[in-house]
């Protein structure tokens, strides 16, 4: 019961922010042209500032396992390649495969994943679960651009030039990138004996902490906003295939491999940050990134929405599943 409370707690605010963005369209407060905006706001604006947070957030790789990142890495990129002869199988639109394979290694391991790996396994769960999104979260941005590049809609042929532009200009991994500058100037600095830290300049900070703390909220509200039942039977083989490879097969894969090849190798704590980056629903993120890089929004947007309320109660079998076998 208690791992069910855990992944409720974690997953319904999250539905419930959604269902308020519904309401806030349904009721004509918020209309099609200012959804628009507001999702370029959240891309351009506030998410990249929350990227670099989290980045600079990073103190030390100290206690980072290599091994569980490998491994963590290795695995995501195994799915990967089992998804991609697969969404060829399920559709023939180019705008729906890069979303179906963005939704199935995309995870939403920052937002909800650390709470989740805290609530597991106290404080060393979510360091273990932290230090891993630190390097995880960079390679998903990077993942998701070529992806969606790549299938981008409009027929286009793609150029190698034009797929590392996209991914320089990408305003979430030049947020992220901007964290690593800023990180290797801490370190810099910390090298020639001077203690500075971003903390220390208290109005800049906390206003990158009020403008990051609006990303996740208004994002969800977003996607509320953009919500439509209509679209579910029309899409419903899409919302199927994505939901279950976000929340089963990465799961089972992930955590079942980790399970019966290296119970003995990682700690409870790198298996408490399995359940963040293989269990958790596809990221928000992924529905203003899909909309700026022309694939298909709607189908993001519901993937996000089934996702997380699948996720609720995959989450909580798999949490039920590890510590059954004394994992937790």
């Amino acid at each position: 019961m208690e791992a069910f409370r855990v992944s409720f707690l974690a997953v319904s605010p999250l539905i419930l922010t959604v269902v308020f963005g519904y309401w806030l369209k349904r009721s004509g407060l918020i209309s099609p042209d200012m959804v628009k905006g507001m999702n370029r706001l959240v891309f351009r604006g506030f998410l990249p500032i929350t990227l670099f947070l989290n980045m600079y957030k990073i103190d030390s790789a100290e206690g980072l396992s290599f091994g569980a990142l490998f491994y963590a890495i290795l695995m995501i990129l195994a799915g990967l390649a089992v998804s991609f002869p697969l969404v060829f199988w399920i559709t023939k639109k180019k705008e729906h495969r890069g979303v179906l394979l963005q939704c199935c290694f995309r995870s939403n391991c920052a937002l909800i994943g650390i709470a989740l790996s805290e609530s597991l396994y106290g404080e060393a769960g979510a360091s273990a679960a932290t230090l891993l999104v630190g390097f995880i979260v960079p390679m998903y941005n990077v993942l998701a651009v070529v992806i969606l590049s790549v299938f981008r809609s409009g027929g286009e042929k793609l150029s190698v030039k034009k797929l590392l532009g996209d991914v320089a200009r990408n305003p979430l991994i030049l947020g992220v990138a901007a964290g690593g500058v800023a990180l290797l100037i801490r370190a810099l600095l910390n090298f020639a004996g001077i203690s500075f830290r971003l903390t220390d300049l208290v109005p800049v900070y906390q206003a990158a902490k009020s403008i990051s703390s609006l990303s996740t909220p208004l994002a969800l509200i977003v996607l509320g906003a953009q919500f439509e039942f209509s679209a579910v039977s029309a899409l419903k083989k899409e919302i199927l295939f994505g939901t279950v490879m976000r929340t089963v097969f990465f799961p089972a894969l992930g955590l079942g491999t980790a399970l019966i090849a290296f119970r003995d190798v990682f700690s409870p704590a790198y298996f408490a940050a399995f359940v963040a980056v293989f269990a958790s629903p596809v990221a928000v993120s992924s529905v203003p990134m899909t909309q700026a890089m022309d694939g298909d929004a709607a189908l993001a947007g519901q993937l996000v929405v089934w996702t997380t309320a699948v996720s609720s109660v995959t989450v909580f079998l798999f949490c039920f599943l590890l510590s059954s076998l004394g994992i937790f």
